[in-house]
């Protein structure tokens, strides 16, 4: 299998097969309209993104046990509506034995009350329960700094992309197909009700470089086949850049494969078998980035970039020197097959 694969990929890289990716970018623009129309509508209608206490604010108890067999939410949801009927506790596994509890902000008496409550509930001494108070302007304070790393990232990436590359339109290609990356991610993140915590805003902005290192590698492919000597007579604008898309696509699916095995592996460890939810946030931030990204630097980063040089004067010219030549050769074939 490995070496049909192979195969499969000197023949994309030599133009023997070549998948047209150019040519019917229609449909990817249509498929990724529909995916970001979901992510922004998704969330709506369940009501918002649910962020984590970190943001919100609010009380926070965790119940240490010593047998894996008590970890029980149901033993917390009970105990906390028998103080706090109208509350809406998040409740989760922590760890192998741990369970923790979250709250909306409470009064002194109340996290008194709970923390009994809990103790009795799981039949553990009270200082097995520790209690801490998150207050919202830390969350906003990390929320503010994500922003502006954010926008400070972006405009140093297009800077710095529009220089190597010596065209912005590779620039704001890359970036179309970055903001197509985060859309979707923070739209799963709301469509499945999963928390956004400091842990997956890490996550999000590190999904930032990995996408942008797919695209340049692409991008790269598409410029050495695109420069002045290299644009020759037999292909025209689109189809160099389709060759050169072609020609990265296994290199592209090895890199996202290779990247997606470990970052599984630490969500299923983080989520499923240690109950970390700074690992679980990360990795699933970054193993959903990772897909959509691979997905955009060929289905929308490439294709738009073909989009927007299509209608310069340099390439217009050089796809019609392409067509009549061709147009040449069909009629001289024609004709000595009359003869």
């Amino acid at each position: 299998m490995a070496r049909s694969f192979s195969e499969f990929g000197n023949a994309l890289y030599t133009g023997e097969k070549s998948i047209n990716f150019i040519g019917k970018r229609k449909i990817w623009y249509v498929i990724s309209i529909v995916l970001i129309a979901l992510a922004v509508l998704g969330p709506i209608a369940r009501g918002g993104f649910a962020f984590g206490i970190e943001f919100t604010g609010g009380s926070q108890f965790q119940v240490h046990l010593t047998d894996s067999a008590k970890q029980d939410p149901a033993v917390a949801e009970k105990a906390v509506a028998e103080v706090l009927p109208n509350a809406a506790p998040k409740i989760t596994k922590l760890g192998p034995t741990d369970i923790r509890v979250q709250t909306e902000a409470l009064a002194e008496s109340e996290n008194v009350a709970v923390t009994d409550a809990l103790a009795s509930a799981y039949n553990v001494e009270s200082e097995k329960v520790t209690y801490s108070y998150v207050g919202p302007a830390w969350g906003q304070d990390i929320t503010k700094q994500a922003i502006i790393a954010l926008v400070v990232f972006i405009l140093l990436a297009a800077l710095v992309m529009a220089i190597y590359f010596r065209t912005w339109k590779m620039s704001l290609a890359a970036l179309v197909a970055l903001l197509h990356d985060l859309v979707i991610t923070a739209g799963v993140y709301g469509i499945s009700g999963f928390e956004i915590t400091p842990a997956a805003m890490i996550g999000f902005l590190t999904i930032l470089g990995y996408s942008l290192y797919d695209t340049v590698v692409v991008f790269d492919k598409i410029r050495e086949n695109t420069a002045t000597g290299e644009l020759n007579e037999s292909r025209t604008f689109g189809e160099s850049v389709n060759l050169a898309v072609n020609q990265t696509l296994v290199r592209s699916i090895n890199t996202s494969v290779v990247a997606l095995l470990p970052v599984g592996s630490i969500l299923f460890i983080g989520a499923f078998v240690l109950g970390a939810g700074t690992l679980r946030d990360i990795s699933l931030a970054l193993f959903i980035g990772i897909l959509v990204g691979a997905y955009s630097t060929i289905f929308i980063a490439a294709p738009v970039y073909a989009q927007l040089r299509e209608k310069d004067k340099a390439i217009i010219e050089h796809d019609k020197k392409v067509h009549r030549l061709r147009e040449r050769e069909a009629n001289t074939v024609a004709a000595e097959a009359s003869e």
